[in-house]
């Protein structure tokens, strides 16, 4: 039985854990931890056929950039704060869009209305990092007064939010790329599902001479395969733990759990 060790909320980690000792206790089964942001990677690895890209992992928990190296895979970048996904739902929620289906493809819509004004946001790039902090401030605050007074529309916002955040993430994704001396890009989480920010990673991967690896909303965002999946991995390898080990932790970095599945 496979169950997300962590990272995510609290109480769901500890209800999955309680289901999956009792259940492998009555069907005397092995159990395998999983790294939660692992197994996006390796769900992204195993649709799309990539290799050994950059990954750059966007949802509403992490922020991250990782390539693998020595049994592990390795954090390049990441956000210094809240991660980007948190960053667009705060972001709809100060425009008063709906959560129907969800804030980021809200605003992906209407970002496709805008592009006839620019705002000015915070770009905020450190080294290898970002913040996002200070663009949901500037939404808080100067968004709002913009539309309050006229001077600019939902659509503009969304189409300036978006171009401003993915710009960020391209800008360190391919820093990533120059360092580790590859020109392909996986992208995996929820937010690698919004069209704007595969166009981005896709011009500058082309212009790298590489290539992006995307998926849709089956596959980015949260599902029981990506689990699944890691854990056959490391159940072929031995990768098994006791009842008595079965923990589960919010703080549960990438980097942690080391690959035994890879040989390269």
């Amino acid at each position: 039985l496979a169950y997300t060790k962590g990272p995510g909320m609290g109480a769901p980690l500890v209800s999955t854990a309680v289901v999956m000792r009792t259940l492998a206790q009555i069907w005397n089964v092995p159990i395998v931890p999983v790294n939660h942001c692992v197994g996006h990677i390796e769900m992204g690895r195993l649709v799309t056929g990539a290799h050994n890209p950059i990954v750059l992992y966007v949802s509403g928990g992490n922020t991250q950039i990782i390539a693998y190296s020595e049994k592990r895979y390795r954090i390049f970048g990441e956000t210094i704060d809240i991660a980007v996904g948190n960053c667009i739902d705060r972001f709809a929620r100060v425009l008063g869009l709906s959560n129907d289906p969800f804030p980021g493809y809200n605003i992906e819509q209407l970002a496709k209305e805008g592009g006839d004004k620019y705002i000015e946001m915070p770009y905020n790039v450190k080294g290898m990092d970002v913040s996002f902090s200070g663009i949901s401030s500037f939404a808080e605050e100067t968004a709002l007064k913009m539309l309050k007074e006229g001077t600019a529309t939902k659509a503009d916002l969304c189409f300036s939010f978006q171009e401003t955040i993915f710009a960020m993430l391209v800008e360190i994704t391919e820093r990533a790329m120059a360092h580790c001396n590859t020109n392909d890009v996986l992208v995996v989480g929820g937010v690698g599902c919004n069209k704007r920010l595969q166009e981005m990673i896709k011009i500058m991967a082309d212009e790298r001479g590489g290539h992006i690896y995307a998926m849709d909303e089956r596959y980015c965002v949260d599902n029981g395969a990506m689990i699944a999946w890691p854990g056959l991995l490391a159940f072929e390898q031995g990768d098994t733990i006791p009842v008595s080990e079965s923990s589960c932790t919010q703080r549960y970095r990438t980097d942690d759990p080391v690959i035994n599945w890879r040989d390269d």
